[in-house]
């Protein structure tokens, strides 16, 4: 059992390790193939995973036969679609903008839960739900009608906006198929799944678009993302979890986009413009009020 110390501690580390993933990709977006790059952090993630549950993992495969279609679809979007849709929006837009986006993901899964599952949806939740697509909305707009009215958006805020879709319908699923499988066990079956899935969309880019290059940075970049943003994150988040509750876990949701605003200025001289303070200005209080149920 994580003490309480430790896991305050960990809230203030776990934000900046999501984070990482926005940078990395806004980092690398000019030389790394969008796909393979979150092909072969998967790849790395699923290996450190094996590594890591030694056994275990090979042990468990029985209880995976069992869920395979289902950690399949699970690895498809949650490591599919979340991890690749990210890479390809930092293409064309920055990462401050990818991290408020991503961070109204808490919002469409009060409305993915409400409309698949039937979820009750109190009305402070749903005026926090309006205030999420309203800052969501001003972030993609930049702020300006004109965007909308002249239909000029961004290709990499839709991206980034089709990936938060993905996440919130990866976190309904996951929390609504039960399972067999342990929580290191299921993500790292969940990972080889999202192998699975990308290995045919990698073959086609690099027939397309050539591979990535084999280089230090390559491997560095990879291995920053396994080790920091996908099994760094995720067990730091579970932890805390574990440590204070669901409640005060999700307060890390707040933190994400603001760090990954704060390190984008640091390391890649990103500007915090004015839409994104009113957005974050929304979409943050929005994420208190339709997940304030869980307190």
């Amino acid at each position: 059992m994580t003490d309480h110390r430790t896991a305050y501690a960990l809230m203030l580390v776990s934000p900046g390790m999501f984070a990482t993933n926005m940078l990395v990709a806004r980092a690398t977006a000019d030389w790394f193939p969008p796909v393979a790059l979150a092909f072969w952090r998967w790849t790395a993630t699923a290996a450190l995973m094996a590594v890591l549950l030694r056994g275990a993992l090979w042990a468990s495969r029985g209880a995976a036969r069992a869920e395979w279609r289902r950690l399949l679809v699970l690895g498809a979007i949650g490591m599919g679609v979340c991890g690749a849709f990210v890479y390809l929006a930092a293409d064309t837009t920055t990462a401050t903008n990818i991290g408020l986006i991503y961070a109204a993901a808490p919002v469409i899964i009060i409305l993915l839960g409400r409309a698949l599952f039937g979820e009750r949806l109190a009305p402070l939740q749903a005026l926090g739900v309006a205030l999420g697509i309203a800052g969501v909305a001003v972030v993609v707009l930049r702020g300006s009608l004109d965007t909308l009215l002249g239909l000029r958006f961004a290709a990499g805020d839709l991206w980034a906006l089709g990936g938060a879709i993905g996440w919130a319908v990866y976190t309904v699923l996951l929390r609504h198929w039960q399972s067999a499988l342990g929580f290191n066990l299921r993500f790292a079956w969940i990972a080889l799944g999202g192998v699975a899935a990308l290995l045919p969309f990698v073959l086609a880019e690099t027939l397309l678009a050539g591979a990535p290059p084999a280089t230090g940075a390559s491997l560095g970049w990879v291995a920053l993302l396994a080790t920091v943003a996908s099994v760094g994150a995720y067990q730091t988040y579970g932890l805390v979890q574990r440590g204070l509750g669901t409640a005060r876990a999700g307060l890390i949701l707040y933190l994400i986009p603001l760090y990954t605003a704060g390190l984008a200025a640091l390391f890649l001289g990103e500007r915090f413009a004015l839409h994104h303070a009113i957005g974050a200005a929304l979409v943050l209080p929005g994420i208190f009020l339709a997940t304030r149920r869980a307190e």
